[in-house]
């Protein structure tokens, strides 16, 4: 077994309670935990490698676990994905500016003042999470992505208990679209899963190329896979791309999210959200993120 330590500075303000919380999102998320000091997650690189993450002074100290020897340039990897997921080279000083000559918006930002704007580990599991959580509660899109790391993710094993990664596009080839619908989504979602894992496997999808086009064009590829709605799209340039000039105007929660903040009639549709997001650019999807959190604290678990 391979133990290492790294210190990893943040661009001031950091909290990272608050950040693992937009990662988390669910108390019932088993990928991504957090017992209120460390956020713990397995990832893979070339082998489970199981990461904790705690704040120090200055930003991050990161410790990972690995059954063999970890060398330096997976290592750096390592510390490049977890200073990506964290966001914490993100200077946020013009949000704190753009926010502070808005009432609603500097209450909520002074609140929960240090989140950073996160990132899925991978594109890839960007998309399985918007495909999971499509019309369905975000409570039972966690219990089926709980579902699928435990049945096809790899295990790590801590102590006695064993902590899943998220599963990697290969580790869906060799099972079933049935085999993932008994996980329980519908079938429509299973076949996506699968097509998705299996297109990236076989080079027919090619998520690499998002990070280098602009939104309306990283949505129109979106959107070409299939499963990938408008609403799943803009979900994964915010969430996977790190676009934070992204609010997901279908959102549903984000809807009512800001119907509360800015103490609207009704719940605003897709072309008023994104009327009214446009003021916040280009951090409308960081407002998204506070939102969240905001949601999170009026169920005690912020």
């Amino acid at each position: 077994m391979q133990e290492a330590t790294v210190n990893l500075p943040a661009k001031p303000p950091f909290r990272l309670d608050l950040t693992a919380w937009v990662l988390r999102r669910r108390a019932k998320n088993n990928i991504d935990n957090w017992d209120g000091q460390a956020y713990r997650r397995v990832v893979i690189l070339k082998q489970p490698v199981l990461v904790a993450v705690t704040q120090n002074s200055a930003g991050l100290t990161i410790a990972f676990q690995s059954a063999q020897k970890l060398f330096a340039p997976d290592q750096t990897k390592l510390i490049e994905l977890v200073g990506k997921m964290f966001g914490i080279s993100i200077d946020l000083k013009q949000f704190y500016e753009l926010v502070a000559h808005e009432p609603e918006l500097s209450l909520l930002a002074e609140q929960f003042k240090g989140v950073k704007p996160t990132r899925y580990p991978t594109l890839f599991e960007a998309l399985v999470n918007a495909i999971a959580c499509q019309q369905v509660s975000l409570d039972v899109g966690i219990l089926l992505l709980n579902r699928l790391a435990q049945n096809f993710g790899a295990e790590f094993k801590d102590g006695q208990t064993g902590i899943y990664s998220f599963p990697a596009p290969e580790d869906l080839l060799n099972t079933s679209e049935d085999s993932i619908k008994r996980l329980g989504f519908s079938r429509q979602k299973a076949r996506a899963i699968w097509s998705l894992a299996y297109g990236i496997v076989n080079g027919d999808i090619d998520l690499e190329q998002l990070e280098t086009v602009g939104n309306e064009e990283a949505i129109a590829y979106l959107q070409s896979i299939r499963g990938i709605g408008r609403w799943s799209a803009e979900y994964v340039l915010l969430r996977g791309l790190g676009r934070l000039d992204v609010f997901p105007g279908d959102d549903i929660g984000g809807q009512n999210n800001v119907q509360k903040l800015l103490n609207l009639g009704n719940r605003p549709g897709y072309t008023e959200l994104n009327t009214l997001s446009a003021t916040w650019y280009p951090y409308a999807g960081l407002i998204y993120f506070h939102l969240l959190l905001d949601k999170l604290h009026e169920k005690e678990l912020v």
